[in-house]
Parts: C-alpha cells; sequence; structure tokens
C-alpha cells in the first residue's frame, strides 16, 4: 500500500524534526518539501510509523504493510493550503517510481483520511488525486450526473440505493464499516473520507447523487 500524508505542522523544520525524534515513535519514508526536495527517511523494506491506528479491506495496522510519504503542509489546524506545483511533480515522481517497483494495486493508493476515517483528514480535499491518477497511480472516477424527466437521481434515502447498498459497497472498496445497519457515526465518518478523496469540491458527509454514483464507479474500477 501506498498512503499520503500531510504533515500538519506549523513549519517543515518542526516535521524534520519530530519525525526525526524517537520519542515522538512517528515516521515515514519519504518526506517532501513545498519546494520539491525529497528525503527518504525510512528504507522502504522496514516499518515507518505513519498511519498509527488504520484499517483497509479488513486489515487493521497498516503500517506493516505500506509505504508512507508525508507532504510538507500545515493542515487543517494551522492552515490548510494547496500543495505547491514543484511539491506536486515531485510526489507523482516519487509515487511513479515506487509503483513502478512495488506491485501496488491502484485502489491500494490512500490517503491517511482513508484508513484513519474520523482520526484523520490529511492529506485533504486540496490534493490532486486526480492529477496523480492520471500519471498512472491510483484511481479516479469520471462521473456524468444522470438525470431524467424526473431531475436527479434520488440520493440515499429518497429512493436512491439503500444505506446497505452504500455500506458494502464502501466496504468492498476497502473502508472499515460494516457491511449492514443503519447509518451511522462510523458510516458517515467513511463517507466524508471517500468524498475528501474521490469528490472533493464537497465532503459533508450526506450520500448525494453524485456521491453515490462515485462509490459504486470507483468500486467498480477497483
Amino acid at each position: 500500500m501506498l498512503i499520503l500524508h500531510y504533515t500538519g505542522m506549523v513549519s517543515a523544520a518542526d516535521a524534520w524534526d519530530r519525525m526525526c525524534d524517537p520519542n515522538a515513535k512517528v515516521s515515514a519514508h519519504y518526506l517532501v518539501d513545498e519546494d520539491g526536495a525529497t528525503f527518504r527517511l525510512v528504507d522502504e523494506t522496514r516499518r515507518a510509523w505513519h498511519a498509527g491506528q488504520s484499517h483497509w479491506r479488513g486489515r487493521d495496522h497498516i503500517n506493516a504493510v505500506s509505504i508512507g510519504i508525508e507532504m510538507v503542509n500545515p493542515g487543517h489546524e494551522f492552515g490548510y493550503r494547496s500543495f505547491p506545483e514543484e511539491q506536486m511533480a515531485a510526489v507523482i515522481a516519487l509515487c511513479r517510481d515506487i509503483t513502478a517497483r512495488h506491485p501496488i494495486p491502484a485502489r491500494h493508493v490512500l490517503g491517511h483520511s482513508d484508513v484513519a476515517c474520523g482520526r484523520r483528514a490529511d492529506p485533504g480535499e486540496l490534493f490532486d488525486w486526480r492529477r496523480l491518477a492520471a500519471q498512472g497511480v491510483g484511481l479516479w472516477p469520471e462521473v456524468a450526473i444522470v438525470t431524467g424527466e424526473m431531475g436527479l437521481t434520488l440520493g440515499l434515502g429518497d429512493g436512491g440505493p439503500a444505506v446497505d447498498d452504500i455500506r458494502r459497497a464502501l466496504a468492498g472498496f476497502g473502508y472499515g464499516v460494516a457491511t449492514e445497519g443503519a447509518f451511522d457515526v462510523d458510516l458517515e465518518q467513511a463517507v466524508i473520507a471517500f468524498q475528501r478523496h474521490f469528490r472533493p469540491r464537497r465532503f459533508d458527509g450526506v450520500v448525494d447523487p453524485e456521491t453515490a454514483q462515485v462509490i459504486f464507479q470507483v468500486l467498480a474500477r477497483a
């Protein structure tokens, strides 16, 4: 698996110091600064402590099976901002290099928020997942909203897909949700994580027509 993060700290120096501090028990395989400078901190053959409590496709402890890339960005707590061109280009090049050397399926190129729903929001809605996928790394849907005489396709709870359909689709893709049950907080957090990644213009946890279509299209492409 390949997991992308933002550092979520005030400065690059703070992030560097934290990831190099053995007492912090936080690390990543790579750190990419905003100017594109890329640093290898942990050998890819060794476990880095970047994902924390995490889950994907029935497996916990994602650190054991993943490569982690940290991107310098203050994050939502300290003034979240877009990822500069130099940084995006460097991240894309690094991801292409990693996936050329390791058989990482597209469905396993993820954000921290995907594997830690509700606990983490990085790399967030400003990261250009579409551009990354266009370079052959990860997935990106191309959705046209279905319309007809009655207007937009109905959303969840309005004659659209049942809650269990959404649960099974998200769980089938990899999110840590039960396949049956009411629309609860855990499902809402998984929907928000999915939206941040695949429908970032709005990430409110509501399964509207577009979100439902994107969910099923991503599952079909996985």
